[in-house]
């Protein structure tokens, strides 16, 4: 077959109906999908460098600007689950471009900030951009050859790093000569472009399910918990750790997760698909990729917001940086996950998800540890590269433990709870860093601000390291899918291999069309 024809796949084992995949198509959706990752990750890693600036500009302190990052990843979670859905029903294109509308004009509004608590929640409304990743993901499996989704997780993965890359010195740059309020107006011609070409040149799936039911209730319940625990967290060391207002809303966080799993029971015991099916948790690989996921958001949050904040805190506890030198500061980070997650989308076919997703974990526990002890500016910089590359190896092998062993019927839903864990993981872990680094201060000389202290960032980086070697303990009791030693385990007891019921292209998508194919949200 030459490159670029059309790919046939396999007939499926049951009879159903071969599905032939047009790869020109699916590079041309990969192109905008890449660009999609870029700008948002674009309009977040702007953000990340100029947080200390933001914070002096609205008088809050440490852990309450780092709800300016976590609002954000609150309502994604919440919003993906019902934008996949929506997806099923309505088309994933059609929805796709009505949530990039809805994003640059979030993004536009976001810039003109008057306040703190303006910006607040300005953020949360543009946490729709979330779920782009779950729509652009469902897209992927529906669209592309099954030889190419490994493909498309370490592309995507590597816009990651590309959107790091481009975001951390660009939007540093303009923050530092225009002030931050212009990062945030200079990225909205790129969504406005990429909503247009979307429209043009991506096709409405051909997948649809009318009769799906959205989960409304419980991602209302679960947005309301995690929105409860993560403003205690942010707002701890204002109202007190041990105040009524802290104590009481981490209360009742905690209290609607009960409601949570009941209603989350029941809505899947009457025929819905739940936002936390727990039917699909008793399966191993899924539980395990999920707490991979939240392991992963957590440590990688807690490692960023502590790295800007001690490039930009003055010596002797930080390097005293500018908004542009902290922005340089983390380009080993994204030139690493840039460099590695291609290699990695290669590698996870031969090598298997298991042992890359065991090097990943380890090379990013590894350089937050190292991290705890690092004194010099150099040092910083080469630990950095060394998460990086860790975090981008994770990232592109895991998903693909998932993705290979779920029923055709459950991916959609298996992949939403991936993305909800992992963004549950990542809307805790700025605010426990930011907790942190507001509890642990010091004053350098009378009459001058308090600025985080050395112990803070430790802490921090100690935490971080904890929860990433964590992960690489967890994914050695899931079975493999990709490699030589792929269905192995199960071989010998004489079941199937947990692959075996995607081994095709087609048997992915379903031969019972749209019923059975799920185009539910996923994760990059």
């Amino acid at each position: 077959m030459t490159e670029g024809a059309p790919a046939a796949s396999p007939a499926p084992p049951d009879g159903g109906v071969e599905k032939v995949y047009d790869t020109r198509y699916a590079w041309r959706v990969m192109v905008i999908l890449a660009g999609l990752v870029t700008v948002v990750l674009y309009v977040e890693g702007m953000l990340v460098p100029s947080l200390q600036s933001i914070q002096n500009e609205f008088g809050v302190d440490t852990g309450q600007v780092s709800l300016i990052l976590s609002a954000y990843i609150v309502t994604g979670v919440a919003l993906s689950p019902v934008v996949g859905k929506l997806g099923d029903i309505y088309g994933k294109k059609r929805i796709l471009v009505f949530v990039l509308v809805i994003y640059a004009a979030c993004v536009s509004v976001t810039g003109f900030s008057p306040n703190y608590t303006f910006m607040v929640v300005a953020r949360a409304f543009q946490g729709v951009g979330l779920t782009v990743f779950p729509l652009g993901m469902a897209l992927v499996r529906e669209e592309f050859p099954r030889e190419m989704v490994p493909k498309a997780q370490g592309v995507l993965s590597a816009m990651f790093g590309v959107g790091f890359a481009v975001s951390i010195p660009l939007g540093s740059w303009v923050s530092n000569s225009y002030g931050w309020r212009v990062t945030y107006h200079t990225a909205i011609p790129f969504v406005i472009l990429l909503a247009i070409l979307t429209f043009l040149v991506v096709r409405e799936s051909t997948f649809r399910r009318p009769n799906t039911k959205v989960d409304y209730l419980g991602a209302t319940l679960l947005g309301g918990a995690l929105s409860f625990i993560v403003l205690a967290l942010s707002e701890g060391e204002s109202w007190g750790w041990t105040s009524a207002l802290t104590l009481g809303f981490t209360a009742l966080g905690v209290v609607l997760l009960v409601p949570l799993v009941l209603w989350e029971r029941r809505y899947h015991r009457e025929g819905g698909e739940a936002i936390l099916d727990f039917r699909l948790l008793k399966k191993r690989n899924v539980l395990v990729t999920n707490l991979i996921g939240l392991i992963a958001g957590a440590g990688m949050y807690l490692a960023l917001l502590s790295l800007v904040y001690l490039f930009e805190t003055p010596a002797p506890v930080g390097f005293g940086q500018s908004i542009l030198g902290a922005g340089l500061s983390l380009l080993p980070l994204a030139l690493a996950m840039l460099i590695l997650g291609p290699v990695a989308g290669i590698l996870v076919s031969r090598m298997g998800t298991k042992p890359l997703t065991v090097i990943g974990s380890v090379l990013t526990g590894l350089g937050f540890l190292l991290a705890i002890f690092a004194k010099t500016e150099d040092e910083f910089l080469a630990l950095e590269f060394l998460m990086g590359a860790g975090i981008s190896v994770l990232n592109a092998s895991v998903i693909n433990l998932l993705v290979l062993t779920v029923e055709p019927r459950d991916m959609g839903l298996a992949t939403s709870m991936n993305s909800v864990f992992r963004n549950v993981g990542s809307s805790l872990g700025a605010p426990i860093s930011g907790s942190l680094l507001a509890t642990y201060t010091v004053t350098l000389a009378p009459g001058f601000p308090a600025i985080p202290a050395l112990l803070g960032f430790q802490w921090s980086f100690a935490i971080a390291a904890v929860v990433s070697l964590v992960g690489a303990v967890v994914v050695i009791f899931g079975e493999e899918v990709l490699g030589p030693r792929a269905g192995v385990s199960t071989a010998r007891s004489g079941t199937k291999s947990p692959g075996s019921e995607t081994a095709s292209p087609a048997a992915v998508l379903g031969p019972g069309g749209p019923e059975r194919a799920s185009g539910g949200p996923g994760t990059f």
